[in-house]
């Protein structure tokens, strides 16, 4: 079994940085013999945000989020780049964890390969 973890920084939206980042957990997640977190720092912590609403036809990371989700992947925000940001933990997408840099360092230590966006 194979233990990926992703940390996201860039925002949701303006570049596509946060979004190929989430593509390439999701599809990794899709093999069953893949675990994979996502620890979202930053600007990132805006792609949990709940409730988002873009033009038809254009990609929704709280979708490609719950997808993740659906394979048994977990997504950590971090709490201090929320509060920020003026996120609250009840705006979070259902399923991704307030999260804080002890965490990111026990998910670091447990995966195999660390990928950054």
């Amino acid at each position: 079994m194979a233990r990926f973890l992703f940390i996201l920084n860039d925002p949701p939206y303006g570049n596509e940085r946060s979004y190929n980042g989430l593509r390439l957990a999701g599809s990794i997640a899709r093999h069953d013999d893949n675990q994979v977190k996502v620890f979202l720092i930053g600007d990132a912590a805006v792609c949990a945000k709940s409730g988002q609403k873009v033009p038809q036809g254009y990609y929704n990371l709280e979708v490609m989020l719950h997808r993740i989700l659906s394979h048994q992947g977990e997504i950590g925000v971090c709490g201090s780049c929320m509060e920020a940001r003026g996120i609250a933990e009840d705006e979070l997408v259902d399923g991704c964890q307030l999260s804080d840099m002890d965490q990111l360092t026990d998910w670091t230590l447990w995966s195999y390969k660390v990928l950054v966006f």
